[in-house]
């Protein structure tokens, strides 16, 4: 290939040595900074099309700016040796234009320095952007890209918020747009929530649930400051605060009151008051006395049998049980706007039950985020839909909203293609009688008939998720994978199990259940022998892989990294094709698989860790918790793809639709060991309520 020299010569044969130092130099130190022939053409095409005197029109400087492009693609050595000029320092192209004199083309060189000036000032811009990004990547590898919220102001809100007259608890946000980096997640959609009732909201993964539920907490969307929120997240973390003081401090009431109390309690014990502490501390105590302060400690809400009273701290509960004393957190608190994302997730179906009732007596406003179809039923009074950048709101349940959606849908459908039938009627018309005089004014009046009539668009359908799990079927001969009275303890003061013999094959489906902390995990790791037991035989099969995914599966993921990059780690010695069908069979394909995967939504975490566990083809799979963070269309794949699995699946889950479709064994666990329950889940519930009935809960 022809150098960058080589081809300004041959296409400017008279070019003037300094213009020609001036362009080479551009090519040679701004190469990398040339992502597109389009980023050439504005740095150079202009000066070149002058120096031409107009004998190449702009198509024939595009040309030979795309060859001197295909020319920078070449490595640095060979670019280097492209150009028999290296410039140490940027010419100045005024200078150049005022001092070349005559040109070798036969007349003065007509430059415009203004317009080179401004193409060497988007240059440099280009190149000092180029260096600020890199800069920050060598300092932070993890650039993320930040939510963010904007909202067309209402006049007339904001006069009656600036003048305290909106004493309403209702909340609306009209006309706003919510963005994650350059995704633009709704655009000018609506929302309104009117106080007292229960709204859940449902979509597909990644379309920006939990991003919109961040907005209102942060009050990045505009929301009357006489309303008060409490926002509950996914992910829970642990710290050193003790458990019922973190229950305690949500009453922001409180509190303030008692910190102010205690400060002025202080201050006239030291002798260093003013006088007015006590006409003060007198009000203080009749605040305390008047919310009941003194009872606080045992108004927090039980969530049934928890340790929250002991001085334990956050970071030693399980998930489950962080999970439960953030919800304990935020029904303590009584906010007016309760904001929920996925509410259910790590919780146990005893407590399950118990949310369901609490929350059906709450007197404010909830904004729940689930996909726990069984729990929308229950507790929702209303369904928000996030599709397609926008909101649509629905009266009832959720079994109501995907009645009325359907509905929707099928008469858009039907209208969508009477108005096509009636337009193409409407066009045959025309086409027939267009150059026929006598019709001339019907074919005008059709005319205007066509562009009167509203455009309708045709169904926005939802892409159908597919899961599939490689088969790795083989006919073993048993046992295949059996614990034989194991005892098993952390300490020896405290049995997890005693005496525990259970069995599975490669056609069983088994679901286990049973309170947080009664030990479904440890049985798992016991099952894959990653934990020993202390006494007792785990037996499995010598050809026997398991496939494991774990409750805290996103601590097994490198979250610095991209999809592709994480399975080439992890499976090396395959090409990026291979690993990018394998991330598109779990719905993680195009910008995604590239994107780095702190980035992506819970749910699309989940789906990368499905595809890294099944690239080995396990024959068996041991899964905790696999529908946390995934919408209800991907758990209705999940359940799909495990039926059609040709090999053995044991569970743990609390999600009841998921149980129901997949499982033909249940397994509790409770009491040190595992029963098996015959009626499967709903005699498993009804066993439940029973307990609650007699506790006085329900």
């Amino acid at each position: 290939m022809a150098s960058c020299a080589d081809i300004l010569r041959s296409e400017f044969p008279d070019l003037d040595g300094e213009v020609f130092a001036y362009v080479t130099g551009i090519l040679h130190g701004g190469g990398a900074d040339f992502e597109s022939v389009d980023d050439l053409v504005e740095a150079v095409g202009e000066l070149l099309r002058e120096v031409s005197q107009d004998t190449k029109d702009d198509s024939a400087i595009r040309e030979i700016c795309q060859r001197l492009f295909n020319t920078l693609q070449l490595d640095e050595a060979q670019a280097q040796r492209c150009s028999q000029v290296l410039l140490d320092t940027p010419i100045q192209l005024s200078q150049i234009a005022d001092g070349c004199g005559e040109c070798c083309l036969g007349g003065p060189l007509m430059v415009n320095a203004k317009k080179l000036e401004k193409a060497e000032a988007r240059l440099k811009a280009k190149q000092d952007k180029r260096m600020e990004r890199d800069s920050l990547k060598s300092s932070n590898p993890l650039v993320l890209e930040e939510a963010s919220a904007s909202q067309a102001a209402s006049k007339k809100e904001t006069r009656m918020e600036s003048s305290g007259k909106n004493k309403s608890y209702d909340v609306r946000i009209e006309n706003f747009d919510v963005s994650f980096g350059e995704r633009v997640l709704l655009a000018g959609a609506d929302l309104n929530l009117a106080f007292g009732r229960r709204y859940g909201l449902v979509g597909r993964n990644g379309l920006g649930k939990t991003t919109l539920l961040k907005m209102i907490a942060s009050r990045s969307l505009h929301i009357p400051s006489h309303i008060s929120i409490l926002h509950v997240e996914q992910e829970v973390a642990g710290d050193d605060t003790p458990a019922l003081q973190s229950v305690l401090e949500c009453d922001t009431t409180r509190e303030s009151l008692l910190r102010e109390e205690r400060d002025l309690t202080a201050k006239v014990n030291a002798g260093r008051g003013e006088g007015t502490e006590g006409a003060r501390l007198s009000e203080i105590y009749a605040k305390l006395e008047e919310i009941e302060a003194d009872k606080a400690p045992a108004r927090g809400p039980a969530l049934n049998s928890n340790p929250f009273a002991t001085s334990s701290l956050l970071r030693e509960f399980s998930g489950g049980w962080r999970m439960r004393l953030a919800l304990a957190r935020a029904l303590f608190a009584r906010p007016d706007l309760l904001l929920l994302d996925e509410p259910t997730n790590m919780l146990d179906v005893r407590a399950i039950l118990w949310l369901e009732t609490y929350l059906q007596t709450w007197q404010s406003t909830i904004l729940v985020v689930s996909h726990d179809r069984n729990f929308l039923n229950v507790v929702a009074t209303d369904i928000i839909h996030l599709h397609s950048q926008r909101l649509d709101m629905y009266r009832g349940d959720f079994e109501n909203f995907m009645k009325i959606k359907e509905e929707r849908l099928k008469n858009q459908q039907r209208e969508y293609e009477a108005q096509q039938q009636y337009r193409e009627h409407i066009q045959v018309f025309i086409d027939r009688f267009r150059y026929n005089a006598n019709r001339a004014s019907q074919v005008q009046s059709k005319l205007k008939l066509l562009e009167k009539l509203p455009e309708l668009k045709p169904v926005d359908k939802e892409s159908e998720v597919i899961m599939k799990f490689p088969d790795g079927f083989e006919k073993f001969s048993p046992p295949i994978l059996q614990l034989d009275e194991i005892d098993f303890y952390y300490d020896p003061s405290h049995y997890i199990f005693h005496s525990l013999s259970v069995s599975a094959d490669l056609e069983s489906r088994i679901c286990v259940v049973g309170e947080n902390g009664a030990g479904k995990s440890t049985m798992l790791k016991i099952l894959m022998g990653e934990l020993a037991p202390v006494r007792g035989i785990r037996h499995a099969h010598r050809n026997l892989k398991i496939g494991y995914f774990s409750q805290h599966h996103v601590d097994q993921l490198d979250l610095n990294i991209s999809a592709v990059e994480l399975l080439a780690r992890k499976f090396p010695g395959k090409t990026e094709e291979e690993y990018r069908h394998q991330l598109g069979s779990y719905g993680i394909s195009g910008e995604l698989a590239v994107r780095p995967v702190a980035s992506l939504s819970g749910g699309q975490k989940s789906r990368v860790a499905f595809a890294q566990m099944t690239m080995s083809c396990p024959n068996f799979y041991i899964l905790d918790e696999p529908t946390n963070h995934l919408d209800m269309e991907t758990i209705e794949a999940l359940a799909k793809a495990l039926n059609k699995f040709r090999g053995g699946v044991i569970l743990v889950s609390h999600n009841e639709r998921f149980i129901h479709l997949v499982c033909r064994e249940l397994w509790v666990c409770e009491n040190a060991t595992v029963t098996r329950i015959e009626g499967g889940f709903e005699q498993y519930r009804d066993i439940l309520k029973e307990q609650f009935r007699k506790e006085g809960f329900l």
